[in-house]
C-alpha cells in the first residue's frame, strides 16, 4: 500500500522508524476538453506518485503517496465551466502548510509530482520547494517537465507546446481512469496544433485567447493507453531520479 491515506497511524509510525519519504501529488480541477474529467491533472499526478512509491518500495526505501491536491491556479481554464481556480496567493500558502506538516511529521525527503502545467502554477511550486527546504532542512524533490532537460525526454506532442488535453494528457487517463473517458467525443476532435509556449509569450491570457474554444490543444483522437503507460512509467522514472538526487 502506498497511499497514506489507507494506512492507519500505527502503520504510519512503523515506517517513519525506518526513514520514509513523502510523495504530493498536484493538480488543478479545471476544463480539459468535451473530452477528458476535470481532474485529469490529478489522475496524472497520482499515476506518476503512485509507480514511483512502488518503485521505491521495491527497492527497500520506504515511501507513501500523500492525499493529493486538486486547486491550484487555473487562469488559463477560467473561461470554461467547472474549473475551480486559485490565486497564487492562496495556493503558495495551501502548498506550503500541507508540506510543513509533512516535514513536522517527520517525513524525509518530500517530493511533489505536479501534473498541471500552467507556469504560474509552476512557478509556485519552484518557490514552495525552495520554501521549504530551506525552513525545515528536509530536502524537497521536484521534477519539473517544464524545464528542456527533462522535457526534451517526453513525447512529441509534449515537446510541441500543443499538449493540453490531446495525445499526452489523453494517453495518460486512458491509461489509468479509463471510464472517464468521453472516446466518442475524442474521435471526433480535430488536431489543434497551437503551441501554449507560443501563446504564453504573444500574450495570450487563457485558451480561448490562445486558439482552443473547447479547451484542448494537440490531437485526442490518437491518445491510447498503451501510449498512456509508457509515459507514466517514463514520469515515474524522472520522480524517482530526483528522490535520489536530493537524498544523495
Amino acid at each position: 500500500m502506498t497511499d497514506l491515506a489507507k494506512l492507519s497511524w500505527t502503520g504510519v509510525e512503523a515506517l517513519l522508524a525506518r526513514g520514509c519519504a513523502a510523495i504530493l501529488p498536484v493538480g488543478a480541477t479545471e476544463a480539459h476538453g468535451p473530452h477528458l474529467p476535470l481532474d485529469t491533472d490529478v489522475t496524472i499526478a497520482l499515476g506518476m506518485s503512485r509507480r514511483a512509491a512502488t518503485t521505491l518500495q521495491a527497492r527497500g526505501q520506504a515511501a507513501v503517496v500523500l492525499p493529493p491536491l486538486a486547486y491550484s491556479l487555473t487562469d488559463w481554464a477560467a473561461p470554461f465551466s467547472g474549473t475551480l481556480g486559485l490565486t497564487a496567493d492562496e495556493a503558495r500558502t495551501l502548498l506550503l502548510a500541507v508540506l510543513r506538516g509533512a516535514a513536522r511529521t517527520g517525513f524525509r525527503p518530500l517530493a511533489i509530482a505536479n501534473g498541471h502545467l500552467e507556469a504560474g502554477h509552476v512557478a509556485v511550486l519552484r518557490e514552495v520547494a525552495a520554501t521549504i527546504q530551506e525552513e525545515t532542512g528536509v530536502p524537497v524533490a521536484f521534477p519539473d517537465v517544464t524545464r528542456r532537460r527533462l522535457a526534451e525526454r517526453l513525447t512529441d506532442e509534449f515537446r510541441s507546446g500543443a499538449c493540453h488535453a490531446g495525445r499526452y494528457e489523453g494517453s495518460l487517463v486512458l491509461a489509468d481512469d479509463p471510464q472517464s473517458v468521453d472516446d466518442d467525443a475524442a474521435a471526433k476532435l480535430p488536431p489543434v496544433n497551437n503551441s501554449l509556449v507560443d501563446a504564453h509569450r504573444a500574450g495570450a491570457q487563457n485558451f480561448v485567447e490562445a486558439g482552443g474554444p473547447l479547451a484542448y490543444f494537440g490531437a485526442p483522437a490518437e491518445a491510447s493507453a498503451e501510449e498512456g503507460r509508457a509515459t507514466f512509467e517514463l514520469l515515474a522514472t524522472m520522480l524517482v531520479e530526483s528522490i535520489d538526487e536530493v537524498s544523495s
